[in-house]
């Protein structure tokens, strides 16, 4: 299967640094905190990358359908393995019932292989090796006597203010909240240690819960982590890209007519570069799919001076900003280079077994 980074003519990740075993340790930070919005945990990180590899993970809930913002995330796991970061993906399948039930216990399988297929798919389609990955779900090891002690240990040292404060951009508030939603915390922060890694990578969204984890697992007798955080992009319609909100995201199954259409809804004011979700995607995934000397190029008409490369973001941000690019002709763009990166997982989800697996963990809602 021809990949959407071969499409693009970007095999290789553009980096600030040589690869292979040439990395130093200062190229391996690069690579690591380009692009995150906040690092807790600066100078522990730096010290172990002096001494050898770092070893991450990522972990997701499996609710909804994962979308095209899901490529931000895996643009970084791109990153952290360019790095010679050892990187565990967590299907967080536990995590997706206790979080208000937005997986109920019957599709918890379904979803959780769902997720695993759909995002094996998006890494391939940027060109990401999986034999250099670890995939993990929740329930493989959360449900061991270990690991359950430590929830009640952990449970008798938290108070509720505490675990409803973490919670509090991540799971679902609702008037009276359901204890499941309080424990949520205290289990995303036990995973850190019984994945045995020295960082956690997530959306500034879940700040609350890493500084909930740096306070808290110490007093349990294990070490505090690294955290690292992406920025939160916006959707296509401004502010948070939802799974709810269907005009917001682009799903990873859309076809290219449905690409077009969202993408043409999609919030982008001429000059406005603050909360415009088509900007930040060519930020934070295609820019970092090119190699260095690549540029990202902006089909235009010959009679509006015909087509313009721009070799960093910052030089198109700028040229936007001066409306000398028309969110037209970048949301054209745009859609041309999203339906590259959609084709080979659309190509695999033909398989009449991913389609009824898509069809099984996602039924239509009933009357």
């Amino acid at each position: 299967m021809i990949t959407a980074v071969e499409i693009l003519n970007s095999v290789e990740i553009s980096t600030m640094a040589p690869s292979g075993d040439t990395l130093s340790w200062k190229d391996k930070y690069a690579l690591i905190s380009r692009n995150l919005q906040e690092v807790l945990g600066e100078d522990k990180m730096i010290a172990l990358l002096k001494e050898r590899d770092l070893k991450i993970y990522w972990g997701t809930a499996t609710t909804g359908k994962p979308h095209v913002a899901y490529f931000v995330p895996m643009a970084k796991i791109a990153d952290f393995l360019r790095a010679k970061c050892e990187v565990t993906v967590l299907f967080a399948d536990l995590h997706a019932y206790l979080d208000n039930m937005k997986a109920p216990w019957e599709l918890l399988a379904l979803r959780s292989e769902y997720y695993e297929q759909v995002i094996k798919a998006m890494l391939h389609s940027i060109g990401v090796p999986l034999e250099k990955l670890k995939f993990v779900k929740g329930t493989d090891y959360e449900l061991s006597r270990e690991y359950t002690l430590d929830v009640y240990r952990l449970s008798s040292i938290v108070t509720e203010h505490d675990a409803k404060k973490a919670g509090a951009e991540v799971v679902k508030q609702v008037e009276h909240p359901i204890l499941s939603g309080l424990l949520y915390p205290g289990l995303q922060a036990l995973d850190e240690e019984y994945l045995h890694v020295d960082a956690q990578f997530g959306g500034v969204d879940q700040r609350k819960i890493f500084t909930f984890a740096e306070k808290y697992l110490p007093q349990l007798g294990y070490a505090k982590r690294i955290h690292l955080m992406n920025p939160m992009v916006p959707g296509l319609a401004g502010g948070k890209m939802s799974s709810s909100e269907e005009d917001s995201k682009i799903d990873l199954l859309d076809t290219p007519a449905a690409v077009k259409k969202k993408l043409k809804k999609a919030f982008c004011e001429p000059g406005n570069v603050a909360d415009n979700g088509v900007l930040a995607f060519v930020k934070h995934v295609l820019f970092s799919l090119f190699r260095e000397g690549e540029g990202f190029t902006v089909s235009r008409d010959p009679a509006n001076g015909g087509d313009a490369t721009y070799l960093t973001y910052e030089e198109l941000e700028l040229a936007f900003s001066k409306e000398e690019v028309h969110p037209g002709d970048l949301k054209a763009t745009v859609e041309s280079y999203i339906n590259k990166l959609l084709e080979p997982i659309r190509n695999k989800f033909e398989d009449p077994a991913l389609k009824k697996l898509t069809e099984k963990a996602y039924p239509p809602p009933s009357k």
